[in-house]
């Protein structure tokens, strides 16, 4: 069992919708981004999806490709972001980590390499979004064989004849994204939402989390009443993208995971 299967058989035993935040690993810097995450779970954050920079970030919007740049202009890594992993695990054992982003720097690394230094620094859980299911011989297969959950995103055009491919090899949870387009583009629906969570859900066991879209603590809480919980990524880097104190952006997720935990 993964720290994240640990984490959502607890929620599930306190009647809990999950609370998924994203900050991008080494925005503003390596050390302001690193005070963020080591408060996450004090705010209330369940779970912590940890953005690898990326040059050629094709599926994240505006708000995140400036995170993703601010953080390579300051010299973020792969081997940084592992560090940066490792620094809060001084601190913290029990909060999963999921890292997420694209193919090309794990791929320049090498994936028995990357693994098992993910495995080693204190990495839970891998989102690629690059990586079709054809490809699970590349990634996803090694790394559930290295202990490491590997989440899939099912979109809203993933149609019936699709899911069943998506959900195959995937673990850990299913990321739902609830809007077709890229990441802050439209605010999430739950009325559209529903209906396709429970397709999911026809077909896996896996919790379902939905991301895109979710901005304040009112849709936080509307999107996990239907579903197993709620993803913010692009309104908590818009705060850290303002230059806001520490505490100010903590207080910001704390609003937001209190609406997901009233779902």
């Amino acid at each position: 069992m993964t720290r994240i299967d640990a984490t959502f058989a607890r929620l599930r035993s306190e009647g809990k919708k999950a609370f998924v935040s994203y900050i991008m690993a080494g925005d503003p810097d390596v050390d302001a981004s690193l005070a963020v995450m080591k408060g996450l779970p004090g705010a209330g954050v369940d779970i912590i999806e940890l953005g690898l920079p990326f040059t050629d970030p094709m599926a994240d919007g505006p708000t995140i490709q400036l995170a993703g740049q601010r953080a390579l202009e300051h010299g973020m890594t792969l081997d940084r972001t592992l560090q940066m992993v490792r620094d809060f695990r001084v601190g913290d054992d029990s909060t999963p980590i999921v890292l997420m982003g694209y193919y090309n720097p794990i791929y320049s690394r090498g994936v028995d390499t990357f693994l098992a230094q993910a495995k080693e620094a204190g990495i839970d859980g891998l989102i690629i979004v690059d990586l079709p299911p054809e490809e699970d011989e590349e990634l996803c297969l090694p790394a559930q064989a290295a202990g490491l959950n590997f989440i899939r995103l099912a979109t809203p055009t993933t149609d019936d004849a699709r899911l069943p491919r998506v959900l195959q090899n995937t673990s850990g949870f299913v990321y739902y994204v609830s809007i077709t387009g890229i990441t802050g583009a439209a605010a999430a629906q739950a009325v559209d939402v529903g209906p396709e969570v429970a397709r999911i859900k026809a077909g896996t066991d896996l919790p379902v989390i939905v991301g895109f879209g979710i901005r304040t603590p009112e849709t936080a809480r509307e999107i996990a009443s239907v579903a197993d919980g709620c993803v913010v990524g692009s309104a908590i880097v818009g705060e850290i993208a303002k230059g806001r104190p520490t505490a100010e952006i903590l207080a910001f997720v704390e609003g937001l995971a209190s609406g997901a935990h009233s779902a």
